[in-house]
């Protein structure tokens, strides 16, 4: 996330990062995670409990997930409840779909206007950012 937050303060009207949730198999407490962040997303605190959920990862658990919500002050009926719903699933399942259709196999895998960012580095990524503005400005 610190090299996200340098491209963006980099580029503040220009780049505009989106996150797509790929919960490893691998992780039991992946898949909850990412349900309780898109919950969360219905209160405007996604990027808040994703912050959270990051700072706490080898400590996941559902009671960890509940605390989070509590410390962000979420409305916890609705939390838990949106947490459940068919349509955070298929949120979910959107963002697993895409992220197959796009070839992502691991995370985090970034993306500069659908091209897949070969080297994690700042200069690699405004590199392609200005390219792709260079383009658009043709």
């Amino acid at each position: 996330m610190p090299l996200l937050e340098q491209v963006l303060e980099n580029n503040p009207d220009t780049v505009k990062i989106v996150l797509k949730n790929m919960p490893l198999r691998f992780h039991k407490f992946a898949e909850p995670s990412a349900l309780a962040a898109l919950a969360a997303a219905e209160q405007g605190k996604f990027w808040e409990f994703h912050d959270e959920l990051f700072a706490i990862s080898p400590k996941l658990d559902p009671a960890a997930i509940t605390k989070i919500a509590q410390k962000l002050g979420l409305d916890m009926d609705k939390f838990v409840k949106d947490m459940a719903s068919p349509a955070m699933r298929q949120k979910l399942a959107k963002d697993l779909h895409d992220a197959q259709e796009a070839g992502v196999t691991g995370t985090p895998t970034i993306f500069v206007n659908g091209i897949k960012l070969k080297a994690r580095s700042l200069p690699a990524i405004q590199q392609l950012i200005d390219e792709e503005l260079a383009q658009t400005a043709k």
